[in-house]
């Protein structure tokens, strides 16, 4: 039975091949811009995904306590991301992700305007999501996940 943290490291690369996939096969040919909404959420997820298995392996190993709220657990992974590898501009770009991704569950109204799509919150502020932004966002994803299976997989 593998653990748990490996189970989400195989589905992070999963929902992150999915991402990639459908940011670079996919939209180029459709050209339908509500699929970057769904590269966000695969990207989310795949993060998502990440986080939980670097706090569950820390955790197995006693080097952390792990909490109810997933805010408190966040601090938890800020302070042992360094032991990875993962820069503090990096856990900055987590946030970003996880703010934008839930901003988009939340949001009462997207529109597409130019090549962007806009989310709209309630207080009418907006964010975009761009073709671009999502290439860094994929590639910051594919990066954690290199570096917590070059530790987790090896079991350092």
């Amino acid at each position: 039975m593998p653990e748990k943290f490996i189970e989400n490291l195989d589905k992070a690369s999963k929902l992150l091949q999915t991402a990639d996939h459908m940011l670079y096969m996919t939209y180029p040919l459709v050209k339908e811009k509500r699929l970057l909404l769904k590269i966000l959420n695969e990207t989310y997820l795949a993060i998502l995904n990440i986080v939980n298995s670097i706090l569950q392996y820390e955790y197995l190993y006693k080097r952390i306590q792990l909490y109810k709220d997933a805010k408190a657990n966040f601090e938890v992974f800020k302070k042992c991301s360094p032991r990875y590898g993962i820069t503090p501009e990096q856990v900055q770009e987590i946030i970003e992700i996880f703010n934008l991704a839930e901003k988009h569950k939340k949001s009462p109204f997207e529109f597409v305007k130019n090549e962007k799509i806009v989310i709209m919150t309630n207080s009418l502020k907006t964010d975009t999501i761009t073709m671009e932004k999502m290439k860094s966002y994929i590639l910051l994803a594919k990066d954690l996940l290199r570096k917590a299976e070059t530790i987790i997989r090896n079991r350092k």
